[in-house]
């Protein structure tokens, strides 16, 4: 079983008397989550437990109005006594935010713990309708960390900083295999590279087959499967609409609402360019990337062969942003990237506050102070504190100016 790091979050949450939602991709371990949360409390608690998916008929039918579902739930805990309600997969629900919203406004005596996958439905609709009634937890696919950890049977955890530092070679290696195959729960515990592409696949045509041609009412995902397509091949590269949308044979109208849906449903993540002097610095084409570089390699076909090729410097430069992202989740912080009409560039730049903090991404392994040309550029116009230089090898400062340069191995982020 692959621990997740937001366990304890979900398990401090269980005594809240707010809607515990859980969302995410699909296949990213939701429902093994919510089976555990369901035996956490049959063992360490008395409240009785009642769980419900909804792609599962005979559950299905309890849900045809609120009236239905709360007389099987009184049948189950008795006539007003508490109990906890777990209900997976409720985007199959029609409307489903006034549904529970409905529930919960009868100050009712039940825990309300509900999952689905990234379907708009569940993100936006059950998001806006239970306002103030729900806490909201997003659950990726493994992170390198859980990974990490996981490889090592959890020998380690707490040091995986240290053991990565004191066992190199091996940690290169585990970087590797999860730069070809992600994170996908089912994808990391088989045992086979084949069983691994196979599952992918069967993620992939899932997700474009239930989520993307039902919602887009479209005959096939041809178009839309191509639009991922082109991304995967130029992740963290300035994105033209016009001219992506010209290469698929769509409208800039049609690119833009799928790469809305992709958003939304936990594919691909936008990062918006940082600026404050529109005369000098561009402000509208967007970069891309991968919730997950197993969707991505395999939309390539890539699955596996990345090693030394030319290709794992944009999948690097991806995982650096999953790093990021995750680093700084607890934050209120904004990700961009910047480019000048000089053509510097700099990855990631991190709004944190009035404060911002460039960070550049190698994915070789630096053992002197390297600085590129547009990460001195950016040092001059804006003078921050402090710049991160993320790649393979190990961690060493350098000070340019008042700018302290921080070259930061990924190991860092264990």
């Amino acid at each position: 079983m692959i621990q997740r790091t937001i366990w304890p979050s979900l398990i401090s949450h269980l005594d809240a008397p707010t809607i515990t939602l859980l969302v995410g991709p699909r296949q990213s371990g939701k429902t093994t989550l919510l089976r555990l949360i369901q035996q956490y409390l049959e063992k360490h608690t008395h409240r009785p437990v009642l769980f419900f998916n909804l792609d599962v008929t005979d559950d299905e039918r309890h849900f045809t109005s609120q009236t239905a579902l709360l007389h099987r739930v009184e049948l189950e805990f008795g006539q007003g006594n508490p109990g906890v309600v777990i209900i997976d997969e409720i985007q199959r629900l029609p409307d489903a935010g006034r549904f529970l919203k409905g529930i919960y406004d009868q100050n009712l005596p039940y825990k309300l713990i509900v999952s689905g996958s990234g379907s708009l439905e569940l993100k936006e609709k059950i998001g806006e309708s239970l306002a103030g009634r729900k806490r909201l937890f997003e659950l990726y696919t493994i992170s390198i960390q859980e990974f990490i950890d996981y490889k090592t049977a959890y020998k380690y955890t707490g040091n995986l900083k240290k053991w990565a530092t004191l066992e190199p070679e091996k940690a290169r290696l585990l970087l590797l295999e999860y730069l070809n195959y992600g994170g996908y729960p089912a994808v990391i515990t088989s045992s086979t590279n084949q069983d691994k592409k196979l599952i992918i696949r069967e993620i992939q045509e899932s997700y474009l087959i239930k989520d993307i041609v039902g919602l887009l009412n479209l005959e096939r995902g041809d178009s839309f499967r191509l639009m991922l397509s082109l991304i995967a091949s130029r992740i963290g590269q300035l994105t033209n609409i016009s001219s992506l949308a010209n290469e698929i044979g769509i409208t800039s109208e049609t690119l833009k609402r799928y790469l809305w849906y992709a958003e939304k449903t936990y594919i691909i993540k936008r990062i918006a360019p940082f600026f404050t002097n529109p005369g000098k610095e561009l402000l509208k084409s967007p970069h891309y990337y991968f919730i997950d570089m197993g969707f991505r390699n395999f939309l390539l076909q890539q699955t596996g062969l990345l090693s030394q090729t030319s290709q794992i410097g944009m999948v690097f430069q991806n995982f650096v942003w999953l790093l990021l992202q995750r680093h700084f989740a607890d934050s209120f912080v904004d990700i961009h990237h910047w480019r000048s009409k000089d053509q510097a560039e700099v990855d990631f730049i991190v709004k944190i506050g009035l404060s911002v903090l460039p960070v550049e991404v190698k994915a070789g392994n630096l053992s002197a102070p390297k600085i590129s040309r547009s990460l001195h550029s950016f040092l001059k116009t804006y003078a921050p504190s402090e710049a991160w230089l993320i790649h393979t090898g190990d961690s060493f400062n350098h000070q340019i100016g008042n700018t302290l340069v921080c070259f930061k191995s990924w190991k860092e982020f264990l």
